[in-house]
């Protein structure tokens, strides 16, 4: 018998045009607008739940079965992808294999196999047009010759079938799918018929029917989530930064599916106003019918200190997740008002802490004018703040800024009912306009005070709210800031100093603090009705608000205006805080208290008034050792440093013929001593009595040491510093 060769010329021709069709077919699924966007996953977002398909297939065998055949196979399939893996496929497919004999001597080998096979397909979808795949069978056929052997009839053969395939697939639609098959079929005879053993070469081409829906369809847009009670209320631009982490408002989601939905993001987004949607909230898995109330943050730009007045705005609400392994998102749509930077509620009085602007390029210049303006009235040795603080003040009243109510809608009305909406100044527009409410003016009066490194705070108090700062002396030490302690607040170990800011262009600092301290204690039996805010803790939560850098133009005044006034405030403090030793001292004849008054006043750089008492207690007892050691101290400060030498010398000696040469006394002298050589240069008489004072009490004398390194010429500058200013007096004698 003759024998058929394995692949002829025709089958070669086929497979050549098989190559062909597949080459066109990925052509056109490269068409353009067919590609998908790159971060879309294909294969889950078109995935279908199951799949009928249709395949014809021109079979080769590479076996020689001794005769010619015309084989083919026609079979129908079954896929079933896996929901969360849909690539991988599971099949089940059944058809049959014709061998049709050529040769009409052999026709009665002709059978047909009925066979079926179980397998999966791996199948990628690159685009929405565009698939290939691999796929993987194994069944049973049963081989039918109906006329082998005429006397008996139909005669069957069972076979082990396995097949390895290939797949390239255009999708013309979502439902339709066209196939491009080349195969590997393998068939083992499981009984003595071997002759039809060995692989066979397909080539097929095939069409399904995916059910399912299209996801580009406009019916097809998913929404599992209801969204309900969406809620923003009015927003102000001031609290810009508060809103970044704290809720601008809420939605309740719902998830309607009768499934869970996951990989859920929340997210916010304000046209015009974000740069990007600020994400809201992260949820894994979100079960059906489960809700969740969901609150909103908003991270604004800077375009929102554009907005005049009261801007109408709609943000979008935007949920993208995953249902049923699709993805999708959904936008809802909420409606609020977005009031300009110089608008606030009261339902926080922390909030004012936005418009405390320091880093206002306007107001550190007027500072830096006011401070240039003061800098020879300044009292080197008395606190800086409280001077910085006076110096402000009375600069803004020389500008002649002035406390103006807000008619429209006055502090006292607008902070008892957290609803209404106030305005408060930016500090650089009050300063340009130079009047202000209660609340302009403490913002303007912090912020200025900021900008020179002062500590300061609000308080508030039914109806009304004014300015403090923190003179940052301890608590046990108001004696040094002055002698009434009930000018003062002692708030958390040191203390603050209010001012009633609505005094300014009537009254002067001095005044304002008065007052302010009077408003303080008036509710001493009230405590709860009053509240002093730090600023710089106010505003970790709620920042300043932005500006735009621009020069004001102000006219700040007359420096020497300026430096008068504030030397008129200066010199009624420090008669005040002298007055009770002034009072003593007059027309006494007691040296103490005429010593008490001297060292009061040179602690105070009135050194005048400080010799004269010095030398009245000298006058009423020449050897009195305190007030000669503290003339030398006197001397000392103003550089007379030979007359400094020469009282200590005095004093020194004196000490040493009462028997007190080893005292503390004697030991505090030696110090001065020791430091007026170093201010005069003579490096080895600072170290030399340094170390006769340490010899006294070394303990004592530590905080003293860098004198000892005084004529190595290692001294530092912070030290030398303090050899000019730190100088001890002598309250009395031991």
């Amino acid at each position: 018998m003759q024998k058929a060769p394995a692949l002829d010329a025709s089958r070669r021709s086929k497979v050549s045009s098989c190559r062909s069709l597949a080459a066109i077919l990925l052509a056109c699924a490269c068409l353009p607008g067919s590609a998908q966007e790159p971060e879309r996953d294909a294969n889950l977002f078109y995935r279908f739940p199951f799949s009928l398909g249709f395949e014809y297939e021109s079979l080769s065998p590479f076996a020689e079965y001794g005769s010619h055949y015309n084989i083919f196979d026609l079979s129908f399939d079954f896929r079933l992808p896996i929901p969360r893996l849909p690539v991988i496929q599971p099949v089940a497919e059944i058809g049959m294999m014709r061998f049709d004999n050529q040769e009409p001597a052999e026709e009665q080998w002709d059978h047909i196999h009925w066979y079926g096979a179980l397998g999966a397909v791996y199948a990628h979808r690159f685009i929405k047009h565009f698939e290939i795949g691999a796929e993987a069978l194994v069944g049973f056929s049963s081989a039918l010759f109906p006329d082998l052997l005429p006397e008996v009839g139909t005669v069957s053969a069972a076979n082990l079938l396995m097949e390895l395939g290939a797949r390239i697939s255009l999708n013309p639609s979502y439902s339709l799918n066209i196939d491009v098959h080349p195969s590997l079929k393998w068939l083992v005879a499981l009984n003595p018929l071997k002759d039809y053993n060995g692989l066979i070469f397909g080539i097929g081409f095939s069409a399904s029917y995916r059910f399912g829906q299209d996801p580009d369809a406009p019916t097809a847009v998913i929404r599992s989530i209801d969204f309900q009670e969406a809620r923003v209320p009015d927003l102000f631009a001031a609290l810009q930064s508060y809103y970044v982490k704290h809720p601008i408002g809420s939605v309740r989601l719902t998830n309607v599916e009768r499934h869970s939905v996951t990989d859920v993001e929340v997210s916010f987004f304000q046209a015009g106003y974000m740069d990007s949607p600020t994400p809201v909230a992260s949820i894994a898995e979100l079960a059906a019918g489960e809700s969740r109330q969901i609150d909103l943050v908003a991270s604004f730009n800077k375009a929102v200190f554009g907005v005049q007045g009261i801007t109408p705005l709609t943000g979008d609400v935007v949920v993208t997740y995953r249902s049923s392994g699709w993805p999708a998102e959904q936008k809802h749509t909420v409606a609020y008002d977005l009031y300009d930077k110089t608008a606030l509620t009261w339902d926080d009085d922390r909030k004012v802490a936005a418009y405390i602007t320091p880093a206002d390029s306007a107001l550190r210049n007027y500072t830096s004018f006011i401070r240039q303006a003061c800098k020879e009235q300044v009292i080197p040795t008395y606190n800086g703040p409280l001077q910085d603080a006076m110096q402000i003040y009375e600069a803004l009243c020389v500008l002649g800024c002035l406390y103006q109510p807000d008619p429209s809608m006055p502090f006292s009305r607008a902070s008892g009912d957290p609803q209404l909406v106030d305005s408060v100044s930016l500090p650089r527009d009050t300063l340009s306009r130079i009047t202000g409410d209660c609340d302009d003016l403490t913002v303007l009066f912090a912020s200025l005070l900021e900008t020179v490194g002062v500590k300061t705070g609000f308080i508030t108090v039914p109806g009304h709210i004014y300015a403090a700062f923190d003179t940052e002396v301890p608590v046990r030490d108001f004696g040094e800031l002055f002698p009434d302690r009930d000018a003062v607040i002692s708030f958390e170990g040191t203390l603050w100093v209010p001012v009633e800011i609505t005094l300014i262009g009537r009254s002067g600092f001095l005044d304002a603090w008065r007052k302010g301290a009077e408003e303080w204690h008036a509710l001493d039996g009230s405590p709860e009705k009053r509240v002093l805010y730090r600023t710089r803790e106010a505003q970790e939560l709620y920042r300043a608000v932005g500006l735009t850098e621009s020069d004001l133009g102000l006219q700040y005044g007359s420096p020497e205006a300026i430096a008068e006034s504030f030397s008129r405030q200066r010199d009624e403090l420090v008669e005040g805080i002298v007055g009770d030793c002034a009072a003593r001292a007059k027309g006494s004849n007691d040296r103490r208290d005429h010593n008490r008054l001297g060292i009061a006043y040179a602690r105070l750089g009135f050194h005048e008034k400080a010799e004269e008492a010095f030398r009245e207690a000298l006058r009423l007892d020449p050897g009195y050792q305190a007030a000669r050691i503290n003339l030398g101290s006197l001397f000392y400060l103003q550089g007379r440093y030979d007359d400094a030498l020469e009282a200590y010398g005095q004093a020194l000696d004196s000490l040493r013929a009462g028997g007190l040469g080893d005292s503390t006394k004697a030991m505090n002298v030696l110090i001065n001593i020791s430091k007026t050589y170093y201010q005069m240069g003579d490096f080895a008489a600072a170290d030399e009595y340094f170390e006769r004072a340490r010899a006294i009490d070394e303990e004592a004398a530590e905080s003293f040491s860098y004198l000892a390194h005084a004529s190595d010429g290692t001294i530092r500058a912070s030290e030398a510093a303090m050899t000019q200013s730190q100088v001890i007096f002598a309250a009395d004698e031991e």
